[in-house]
Formats: C-alpha cells, sequence, structure tokens
C-alpha cells in the first residue's frame, strides 16, 4: 500500500514538474507563414516590420482607414497567422476600418518566442506605430482582441486606453481555464507563468467595451465572457450568438456590431452608411 502510495506521488510530483517546464510548449501554438497580404486576396495591405525595444522584428499588416473611421490593433489568437483573418481583415476594411495587425513575437514571420510579457511588449510596439507613424491618438484606435488576444488587449487598454476594446470569445484568466480543463491537477491554476487576468483588470478600463462570444464555445466557454461583461464599467455590450463556436463567426458577426458600437461612441463621423 506504501509503496503504491509513493509511486503516485512521485508520478504526480514528476507530471506537476513536468507541466511548470513545458507549460508555454502546452499553452501557445505559434502558426508561421511565408506569404505577404497580396496572397490572401489583401493587395492593398502593406507588410513591413516593427523593432520592439527587446530587439524583436515583427511581422505587422498596415491598412489605412477611410476618412472619418478609426483605425482597428488588431490582437490574434493562439494556434494562428494573420493570413487566417484575410476574410475578416477584407471586411474590415470594406467597411471603412483601418488596420494594423501585428504577429505577436514567434507567430508568422516574427521573430523570437512568446510569452506573455514579451507579448506586452508587442502590442506596446504595435500601439506606438500607430500614434508616432500613422498620427493616431489611442483615442481614435478600436483594440481588438481575438481568444487569446483578449488577454493582450485588456492589458492594452488598462494602460492606454482606447475609443473603443472589443473582445471576440473572451476568457477570464489562463489560471482559470486551465483549472477548468485538469481539474483533477490540485493546484495547477498556481503554476501558471503567464496569467493574463483580464477579470481582475477589466474593471480598470475606461473605455467602451463590446465582448462577442459564440453560445456554443467549448474552447473558452460563455460563462467567461459573461463574467468579464459582469465585472466591466459601463458603457458595454455584449453579442451572444446561437450555434456559433470559437472560431467559426462569419464576417458579418464581427463587422457589424464592431460598426455599430464605433458609431455610437463617436469613431466613424461624419459618414454616409
Amino acid at each position: 500500500m506504501w509503496t503504491s502510495l509513493v509511486i503516485g506521488v512521485v508520478a504526480y510530483a514528476v507530471l506537476i514538474i513536468g507541466m511548470f517546464a513545458f507549460q508555454r510548449r502546452l499553452l501557445y501554438f505559434p502558426a508561421k507563414m511565408t506569404a505577404s497580404p497580396a496572397a490572401f486576396g489583401l493587395a492593398g495591405m502593406t507588410e513591413l516590420f516593427l523593432e520592439t525595444p527587446d530587439n524583436v522584428r515583427l511581422q505587422t499588416w498596415v491598412q489605412p482607414a477611410r476618412p472619418g473611421f478609426p483605425t482597428i490593433l488588431y490582437f490574434h489568437g493562439n494556434a494562428f497567422h494573420l493570413g487566417e483573418r484575410a476574410a475578416w481583415f477584407k471586411g474590415f476594411i470594406d467597411a471603412g476600418f483601418g488596420l494594423v495587425a501585428v504577429s505577436y513575437r514567434g507567430f508568422g514571420k516574427s521573430e523570437g518566442s512568446p510569452c506573455e510579457l514579451g507579448i506586452y511588449i508587442d502590442a506596446r510596439a504595435a500601439i506606438d506605430y500607430a500614434e508616432r507613424q500613422l498620427n493616431l491618438s489611442p483615442r481614435t484606435l478600436v483594440y481588438f482582441g481575438e481568444s487569446l488576444g483578449t488577454g493582450v488587449a485588456v492589458q492594452m487598454a488598462t494602460e492606454r486606453p482606447p475609443g473603443l476594446l472589443v473582445l471576440q470569445a473572451p476568457y477570464t484568466s489562463v489560471e482559470k481555464r486551465a483549472a477548468e480543463i485538469y481539474p483533477f491537477l490540485i493546484g495547477v491554476r498556481h503554476l501558471a507563468r503567464d496569467k493574463y487576468n483580464s477579470l481582475s483588470k477589466i474593471g480598470r478600463v475606461d473605455a467602451p467595451i463590446l465582448i462577442l462570444h459564440g453560445a456554443n464555445d467549448a474552447v473558452i466557454p460563455l460563462r467567461h465572457g459573461e463574467a468579464l461583461f459582469a465585472a466591466a464599467k459601463v458603457p458595454k455590450s455584449m453579442m451572444v450568438y446561437a450555434n456559433t463556436h470559437h472560431d467559426d463567426f462569419t464576417c458579418a458577426q464581427i463587422t457589424d456590431p464592431l460598426k455599430e458600437a464605433a458609431v455610437k461612441h463617436g469613431l466613424i463621423k461624419n459618414v454616409v452608411s
């Protein structure tokens, strides 16, 4: 009996140590790419490379806004590269929005390896570019976070409030989701190096918030979006789509409420629909 108990304890300890040591490999799944925007039907977009303060080159796609429209800072999800959201980008552009979409370190053509603090550095570099090179103020920007990127967008919104914060399929924190996925691993939530704790931050966001969530999302369940919505300050709104999962949102499900919120909060001006 004691031998079995000792073996069980040792095996559990080895499992926990292994998960702690390799947790970033379990959290991040960087998708690589070699193509340019034109290969995805976005011939009008410019591809450039930003350099971060810690000397990491970041692949970035840029499209100027039409007069009277804001620019979207897009923070992507996990296991994606920018080309996989070409349909959304085309929808943003056709609606009149400008776009600055950055690939986090380790993703797409960007250098480096992902981690929470590093990705925050990448996001700040994108905002700096929008402000200094495109001469845009944060209040004329929309921060759009998708899945993993919602934690990035929330952090940026606490630092430099945008005109509008959009969160598509957001989670409360990596710790919370890890505890839900691995309930048999006692204390796993406390082992996370990269926490992205949006629930503890969203109440400090001084900007209008729009949350979009699929009712059938099994990757990040709807309760996460609902908890964030409850914790957020007004003005805020939330759209829940029946029969929609995590990554099967249509372009209209994204673009239509985004444009409506941008009009409502004064980011789109003097434009005839």
